[in-house]
């Protein structure tokens, strides 16, 4: 506290705004927009400036950033928050990290770091801790306190997603990581910094626990030089308009926000419940590097049920998920509001005007215990998104189905990413220990659209202007030259409109005696990357190719060609390079590799849109004719029957064959059809039996032990007795998922 603002009382001051629209429904207790009735024409001039010094202060930071996520993926944002810290205004960018930067703040409020370590002007602050206030770990924000002489009037912060965090396996998303130990270094809501300068200790304490220090370092520089543009905009607009006006103003743009959202979704949507289900799950039994806590294959049921209440107001309802479990892939309800934010800003609010206003007008229900809501603080975060995009991928399509039925048809979209993530660690071209993110993963396919096809290699959830980086400069910082990057055909959802194609990247290790890679963050073997209204799932199975000993280097040598993609057919490289020849199903840690020995990876597309019997063969020729996709794909998915060939460039649509196809394919359909009811008997036998496999029976107990409303409702779906229940674990079997 300083000397000049004793009397205020930011907690006080922070309870009596809670207190204040627990009472009247509005934020900070804000019934009238006095501000925006007496002159709208300021209003919206002083919302837009706020916004351009967001968005400004982003594109500065970038600029400086050594980091290619930041500077090449764009993976930031910056705002700015009231003194009680709610958003105000927000740049592009990395929206999910806008209210957990307002949840760090408050939690430092709470915890009276006003009277201690104190909260002075030219003060910075920084956190990753996600139980205070942010997703994962590698996800580390800053603040600083704006002070107009000598008064508190908001904060300004900026995030930045690093690429290493010096956990127990190299990069930022520690995918191996069973509980918070093993994640990296942690910076729990400290003040890192004073009179406007960056500790020296802070930044001893980052050169000595992490692989590559110089990106975290200099991202802190980034992001502390956006805060401090921010401030000094906050500044100039205060001498312009009067800090009583400010400090109005900004909370009235606020309340604009949740009403805005309310109107919003009453425009789009049906009120009434609606309800999703969706599924995760890992298979890393005998994988090198998974640790023995937790059970090493298992499934996620992720059920939930969204009500759209008559005055607008969206709750989001996770009861029925199942506990928190010894893996990385756990979330907190800071990384949940960041979820519902960057949703909501991508599908409903996109105009950029948006703040936590949004936030106030939703509702999260996370039942304690579940890997929603942990009731350990020691369990892990670090691949949080991994459980957060499929269950945000749901929430998206209960979106869509409301704009469905209301008949915004051109709203539609099937939405969320989750795209594996690939990291690695060792000996870097320049001889010196490295660990990085590889964040091309920013760039997979998106979801179909109702109207259209999905967007190629150009989407990802939680960044929706992302991008997958330049080559050369991945090169730059990672042992690896890229033999090449190419579209990989039928990776998107088929359907009448297809899900975004995703692509492929073939690397060869270059100049290290020691590389390891990571997989991480995509299902197994369950598709979470769902379609919509009949379309299909995208495909999730991932299978990395690697050739160790190969002979690149001979072929180089010889100006043969060279392979830059395993090919149509997948093998391609079997069939151009010698070498020991391995297909390994990820997720995984690869046993070191070295110069010479050649690795692929593969991203996710996006789920599909309607049949795929409907979909336009013209649609389906231009693909294979891109090579978007196979013609083995067009004729079994879609029906297709085609004359010519691709080789000699006759292929072209055979319309008889092709509406003979389709009917044969939908009469077939109908010829397997069989009555709901013996469905229904069928399926229930199996519950009765527990003759699923092992991690489905798992995943029902858990869920079922946890949570009496989603027990309840199983028996009563299922016809079950009161005292149904599947059988407990046997001895050694992992109980907590």
């Amino acid at each position: 506290m300083t000397k000049t603002d004793t009397m205020v009382n930011l907690r006080k001051r922070l309870e009596e705004s809670e207190s204040l629209l627990a009472m009247t429904g509005c934020y900070d207790g804000i019934t009238n927009l006095e501000c925006r009735e007496q002159d709208p024409l300021k209003f919206e001039t002083i919302h837009m400036k706020l916004r351009a010094s967001c968005v400004s202060a982003r594109e500065i930071a970038r600029r400086i950033s050594a980091s290619p996520g930041v500077r090449e993926v764009g993976e930031m944002v910056a705002a700015l928050y009231t003194p009680e810290g709610d958003a105000i205004a927000i740049s592009n960018g990395i929206m999910v990290h806008v209210h957990t930067m307002s949840r760090f703040i408050k939690w430092m409020i709470k915890n009276d770091y006003q009277d201690d370590p104190g909260i002075n002007p030219g003060d910075i602050f920084a956190n990753n801790d996600a139980f205070i206030g942010t997703v994962q770990v590698p996800d580390v924000m800053d603040v600083v306190p704006i002070y107009h002489e000598g008064t508190l009037v908001g904060w300004a912060g900026a995030v930045c997603h690093e690429l290493e965090a010096g956990g127990i396996t190299p990069g930022g998303d520690v995918a191996l990581a069973q509980e918070r130990f093993g994640e990296g270094l942690f910076v729990c809501a400290e003040k890192i910094g004073l009179n406007d300068k960056i500790r020296r200790d802070y930044i001893i304490r980052c050169e000595r626990n992490l692989r590559m220090p110089i990106y975290w370092i200099l991202d802190e520089q980034a992001k502390v030089a956006a805060c401090f543009n921010m401030r000094d905009r906050v500044l100039e607009l205060i001498d312009e308009i009067g800090i009583d006006f400010y400090q109005k103003i900004s909370k009235e743009f606020i309340e604009e926000g949740r009403r805005t959202q309310l109107a919003r979704v009453r425009q789009l949507t049906i009120p009434g419940k609606y309800r999703a289900n969706t599924f995760y799950g890992h298979v890393t039994k005998g994988k090198p590097g998974f640790q023995p806590l937790g059970d090493p294959d298992w499934l996620y049921s992720i059920p939930l049920q969204m009500d759209i209440q008559l005055d607008g107001k969206i709750v989001l309802d996770f009861e029925g998920a199942q506990p928190w479990g010894y893996h990385s892939m756990n979330c907190t309800p800071a990384g949940m509001d960041g979820g519902m934010f960057v949703t909501l800003t991508q599908h409903m609010n996109f105009e950029g005007l948006v703040n936590d206003g949004a936030w106030l007008a939703t509702q999260l229900k996370l039942p304690e215990g579940t890997w929603t809501n942990p009731d350990s603080e020691f369990c892990a975060t670090a691949t949080s998104w991994a459980l957060l995009l499929p269950a945000y991928g749901a929430f998206q399509r209960m979106l869509s189905r409301g704009f469905l039925a209301r008949g915004f048809l051109e709203e539609v979209f099937v939405g969320q990413v989750n795209s594996p993530m690939i990291e690695m660690g060792g000996i870097s071209q320049y001889g010196k220990p490295f660990g990085i993110a590889h964040f091309e993963c920013a760039a997979a396919g998106s979801g179909a659209l109702a109207i259209k096809d999905g967007l190629d290699t150009a989407y990802v959830g939680w960044n929706p202007e992302s991008d997958m980086g330049n080559i050369e400069i991945w090169e730059l910082d990672m042992p690896m030259v890229y033999l090449g990057r190419s579209i990989l055909p039928n990776s998107g959802g088929a359907g009448k409109y297809r899900g975004g194609n995703a692509f492929m990247s073939t690397w060869v290790i270059n100049k290290s005696p020691e590389v390891r890679i990571v997989t991480s963050e995509h299902s197994s073997r369950v598709f979470d990357n769902a379609g919509m209204c009949g379309g299909y799932p995208a495909p999730t199975c991932q299978m990395h190719r690697v050739v160790r000993n190969s002979n690149i280097s001979q072929r180089a040598d010889a100006r043969k060609p060279l392979v830059h993609s395993t090919g149509l057919d997948q093998n391609e490289l079997t069939m151009n390079l010698e070498g020991d020849h391995q297909i390994i199903e990820g997720p995984h840690i690869t046993a070191p590799m070295k110069a010479g020995d050649i690795f692929t990876h593969s991203y996710n597309g996006g789920g599909g849109y309607g049949d795929p019997l409907e979909r336009d063969p013209i649609l389906v020729l231009d693909d294979i004719i891109q090579g978007q996709s196979s013609r083995v794909h067009g004729e079994n998915i879609h029906g297709v029957r085609f004359k010519g060939s691709i080789e000699d460039t006759t292929l072209e649509i055979d319309l008889p064959g092709t509406m003979a196809a389709r009917k044969q394919l939908k009469d077939e359909r109908l010829q397997k059809a069989i009555p709901v009811s013996d469905w229904f008997e069928n399926e229930r036998g199996k519950v009765i039996e527990g003759s699923f496999a092992p991690e489905v029976v798992k995943m029902y107990r858990a869920a079922m032990n946890l949570s009496d409303d989603f027990s309840d409702e199983f028996r009563t779906f299922w016809q079950l007795s009161d005292s149904f229940a599947f059988s407990e674990p046997k001895q050694g079997e992992d109980k907590h998922g």
